[in-house]
C-alpha cells in the first residue's frame, strides 16, 4: 500500500504541467461524456499556442469547450464516433471528422481509425490497493484506450463513483501524470413527458411480462417505460445504459435481477446516465456490474438473456420500415451507438422482443409569424441525406401512442398499412397515396 501511495505522491502535477506533456501532432482523448476530463482540456486549452494540430477524441460531451468552436481551427479539430452537443458544434463549424461503428465493435475504432495517442481520463479517487475507477461513462471505452495511448493523464475526481465490473480499473503506475480535481459530473434530469408519449410507453410496457430482462435507450420515450414497468416482478438488467428510471426501480425491488439467465443477481451495464442520485446509487455497489461496449453490447452475450426486451427511440421510420436514429436528411444528430447491437440480440434471446419506438408527429418550434408546423415522423421515404441507423429487414416491433405492432411477420404492403395505422391521423390519407405511388400498395 504504501508503494503505491509513494507513486501517486510523486506523479502529482498541476494541470497545466500535466498537459505539457501533449505534443504537436497528438491524438488526445478527452472522454465520454459523463466521463470527461474537463479540467484537464481546459488547462489544454490554455496551452493552445504551443499547438499547429492536435486532434481531440471524444463523445457525447455535454459542455461546448473552446476546443469544438470555430476559434479552435488553426490549433485542434475533433474526431468522435458519437455526436453529442459539443461535436455537434464543432460539425456546425466544419472542424468535426465523425465515423460511424457500432458500439459492440468499439475496439475496431481505438485500435484502428483514432491513433489515440494521449488519453486524459477522469477517475475516482483510488482504492486501498491503487486501483482508480473510470466511472460511470468511461467503463464502456476506457480500459481500451489506455492499452492503445502510449501517454496516461489521470484527473482524480472525488465526484466519480467507484464501480464494479470488468476492464473497469486502472492503476496509479500506468499513469504518466496525475491530477486532482473536483468537478460535479454532468446530470441528466428526467425528460418532461408528454401525453403521447405516456399512451406510447403503455403499449411497450403491456408486452413486457414479469421476469423480462431490459434494456433502455436514451430519451424521454425509455424513461417512460422504465417508470411504467413499476407493476412488474422480478425484472432484470442488461443495458447498455443504466438511467434514472431503472435506479428507482432497483431501489424498489421491481428490478432484482434473480430471474436473469445470464449473470443472476447482477444489472449489467456498460455506463450510467442520469442525476447524482445515480452515480451515488453505482457508487461501491456489488449488485452492479458494468463493462466494455464490446462485451456488453455483444448480440450474442445479449441473446444469453431470456425474455430480453430492448427499446430503442428513432427520430423517423419510413413504410419500407428503415429506422433512422441518428441522422435525418445529412444531419449528424448523435451515433448509431448500440441500437442494432440490441435488436438482433433481444430477437435470438429465448421469449425476446425489440421494440422501435417514436412519437407519431413532431411539432416544431414557432417561426417568426409564431406558426407552429406538425410533420409525421412516419415518411413515405427517409429525405435524401439520411443515414439508416437500422435496416428493415432487422425492425421487429413499432410503437407509437396510436399502437404497436410486429412487422417481422409482415409482407411488405402489410408492414405500410401496419405503419400508416401508427401515423398520427392528419398524416394518414397522404401516407396512403405516396404508398400506391410507390408501389408498395
Amino acid at each position: 500500500m504504501e508503494d503505491w501511495k509513494k507513486t501517486y505522491e510523486e506523479k502529482l502535477r498541476g494541470a497545466h504541467e500535466a498537459v505539457r506533456l501533449v505534443k504537436d501532432g497528438d491524438v488526445v482523448y478527452l472522454g465520454t461524456s459523463a466521463s470527461t476530463a474537463y479540467k484537464l482540456a481546459e488547462a489544454l486549452w490554455d496551452c493552445r499556442d504551443n499547438y499547429e494540430h492536435v486532434t481531440i477524441c471524444s463523445a457525447m460531451t455535454q459542455r461546448i469547450l473552446p476546443f469544438y468552436k470555430e476559434e479552435a481551427k488553426g490549433h485542434f479539430s475533433v474526431l468522435t464516433y458519437f455526436a453529442g452537443p459539443a461535436e455537434r458544434s464543432a460539425m456546425k463549424a466544419g472542424n468535426c471528422r465523425y465515423t460511424s461503428m457500432h458500439l459492440s465493435e468499439s475496439p475496431r475504432w481505438v485500435r484502428n481509425l483514432s491513433g489515440i495517442s494521449v488519453s486524459l481520463l477522469e477517475v475516482s479517487r483510488p482504492d486501498r490497493f491503487g486501483y482508480m475507477s473510470l466511472g460511470a461513462v468511461g467503463v464502456s471505452l476506457h480500459r481500451e484506450i489506455i492499452d492503445q495511448a502510449g501517454l496516461v493523464i489521470l484527473q482524480v475526481n472525488k465526484e466519480v463513483p467507484y464501480v464494479y465490473g470488468r476492464d473497469n480499473l486502472v492503476h496509479v503506475s500506468e499513469a504518466a501524470a496525475i491530477v486532482e480535481a473536483d468537478d460535479p459530473l454532468p446530470e441528466f434530469p428526467d425528460m418532461e413527458l408528454t401525453d403521447e408519449i405516456r399512451q406510447l410507453s403503455e403499449y411497450i410496457v403491456d408486452e413486457i411480462p414479469d421476469g423480462a430482462t431490459i434494456q433502455l435507450g436514451l430519451g424521454g420515450i425509455s424513461e417512460a417505460v422504465g417508470y411504467g414497468l413499476a407493476g412488474k416482478k422480478d425484472l432484470g438488467v442488461h443495458s447498455e445504459m443504466l438511467n434514472n428510471s431503472m435506479r428507482q426501480l432497483m431501489e424498489e425491488g421491481v428490478i432484482n435481477n434473480r430471474k436473469k439467465s445470464f449473470m443472476p443477481g447482477k444489472a449489467v451495464s456498460a455506463f450510467a446516465m442520469g442525476t447524482r442520485s445515480l452515480y451515488d446509487y453505482i457508487d461501491w455497489n456489488p449488485d452492479i456490474f458494468m463493462g466494455p461496449y464490446w462485451w456488453v453490447n455483444d448480440p450474442f452475450i445479449i441473446a444469453k438473456n431470456d425474455r430480453m426486451m430492448s427499446v430503442n427511440t428513432a427520430m423517423a421510420i419510413d413504410l419500407y420500415g428503415q429506422v433512422a436514429a441518428d441522422n435525418l436528411g445529412g444531419r449528424q444528430q448523435s451515433a448509431t451507438g448500440g441500437q442494432l447491437d440490441y435488436v438482433r440480440g433481444a430477437q435470438r434471446s429465448k421469449g425476446g422482443k425489440s421494440f422501435i419506438a417514436l412519437t407519431s408527429s413532431l411539432t416544431k418550434k414557432a417561426d417568426e409569424t409564431g406558426r407552429r408546423e406538425k410533420t409525421s415522423r412516419i415518411l413515405p421515404v427517409l429525405p435524401p441525406g439520411t443515414a439508416i441507423t437500422t435496416g428493415r429487414q432487422d425492425v421487429e416491433y413499432v410503437a407509437t401512442e396510436y399502437g404497436c405492432v410486429n412487422l417481422k411477420i409482415l409482407t411488405m404492403e402489410e408492414r405500410a398499412r401496419a405503419l400508416i395505422s401508427l401515423a398520427h391521423p392528419d398524416f394518414r390519407e397522404e401516407l396512403g397515396d405516396r404508398a400506391r405511388q410507390l408501389g408498395i400498395i
